[in-house]
């Protein structure tokens, strides 16, 4: 047996309970805590306690007791005072009665849809404390000001690509349910990483509301946009090109696809949905047409509105043949933004309905949080998508 086993094992047989190994724990603890806290009072006033006092304006004066709620559970800490009220303790902020730790914990949970109630509950099972609602409401709140900041942060002067999409939670208004629409938008950046730009609380998703997005994405400093890749929302394009006249606007063509199958019985679907490959699979715009000309002879007779689709959209469907493969791959769907959303639903799933416009603000805020933290490496293949962009779009991008 290794020496540190053997002295792990000596020392767990001090403990004759798991209370008595709980209670070490938490008298380390508090020693640690108040060690810290004697370390900032000495930062504060600029010498450490039995040194000569260097100013004579301000000095050590004893102590307050405070109940502290924290991973351990309740401890009781001698928090240090100095005379003049001016010392602010970072580790244990005055009027607080938990620690950081637990501060995040709250927010995790409630990133993870758990409501205030819920919290209160895990909190008293795990730590064996009451933390009472209307305190993790407190902490919960704080978020508000920091959705406020990263919503008004400034952003990029340009973008390569901008994807677009909405997500619909329902909301409590006016005492009843009513759909409400997170509108979000993904941007990628010259460095090759995604950067979600900012999210936007309205109704049922509509090209009006997406101008008020285009327009404060512009004034907090975007000047030109690329690409854009939306769904085919009706007049959404007109929307774009009158914010941003000289993106290039690409519709998701898996909307279309799904859009346009809709209309197909069973029977037809596979034969049907093998047509349309040929088209978005085409090597050019010229041999894409050609499929859809054949594709029309075909099934025009039977789902006229269907064909019908692919014509009234077809500018707007093709965009992405005008670009290298790479470049296609990225721009042809909005499913980067849509798999955004999948993962949003996995941290709000817990919520049937909000109970405010702000309590949705703020789950999707931290659920935006915790998905981005994964958001380090550029796209695949960035190297040379960026030398096609800057090939393609050298007058509008700076080396």
């Amino acid at each position: 047996m290794k020496t540190e086993d053997l002295i792990n094992e000596e020392f767990l047989k001090k403990f004759k309970s798991r209370e008595e190994f709980d209670g070490f724990f938490s008298s380390l603890y508090k020693r640690g805590v108040e060690a810290m806290l004697q370390g900032e009072l000495d930062s504060h006033l600029g010498y450490k306690k039995n040194e000569l006092r260097t100013s004579k304006e301000n000095a050590r004066n004893g102590y307050i007791s405070k109940q502290l709620k924290s991973e351990h559970g309740e401890v009781q800490i001698n928090v240090p005072r100095d005379r003049t009220g001016e010392f602010e303790p970072q580790l244990v902020p005055k009027r607080s009665g938990i620690t950081q730790g637990i501060e995040n914990l709250v927010i995790s949970l409630y990133a993870k849809g758990m409501s205030n109630s819920d919290i209160e509950d895990e909190l008293k099972e795990i730590y064996g404390f009451n933390l009472s609602t209307s305190t993790i409401s407190l902490v919960t709140d704080k978020i508000s000001s920091d959705i406020i900041a990263w919503q008004n942060r400034p952003l990029e002067s340009l973008y390569l690509v901008v994807w677009m999409d909405a997500i619909v939670f329902k909301v409590r208004e006016n005492s009843r349910v009513v759909n409400k629409a997170i509108y979000l938008a993904v941007g990628l950046r010259e460095d090759g990483l995604k950067e979600v730009l900012g999210m936007w609380l309205g109704k049922n998703e509509s090209s009006a509301f997406w101008m008020s997005v285009l327009t404060d994405l512009k004034t907090r400093g975007v000047d030109d946009i690329l690409i854009t890749v939306t769904d085919n929302l009706n007049g959404f394009t007109d929307t774009i090109k009158n914010i941003f006249p000289n993106s290039d606007t690409q519709i998701c063509v898996i909307h279309q696809i799904r859009n346009s199958s809709r209309y197909v019985v069973w029977k037809d679907k596979k034969a049907f949905s093998q047509d349309l490959k040929h088209i978005y699979t085409a090597s050019n715009k010229e041999m894409a047409r050609a499929a859809l000309e054949d594709f029309k002879l075909k099934w025009n007779q039977k789902y006229a509105y269907a064909v019908e689709s692919w014509y009234r959209n077809w500018d707007e469907l093709t965009v992405f043949l005008d670009f290298p493969i790479e470049i296609r791959q990225i721009i042809y769907t909005t499913n980067l933004i849509e798999n955004l959303n999948g993962k949003i639903r996995k941290y709000t799933k817990n919520k049937l309905s909000f109970p405010t416009d702000e309590a949705v603000k703020k789950s999707v805020y931290l659920a935006l949080s915790q998905i981005t933290k994964k958001w380090t490496m550029p796209v695949r293949n960035w190297g040379i998508i960026l030398s096609q962009f800057m090939a393609i779009f050298e007058n509008r991008i700076q080396p």
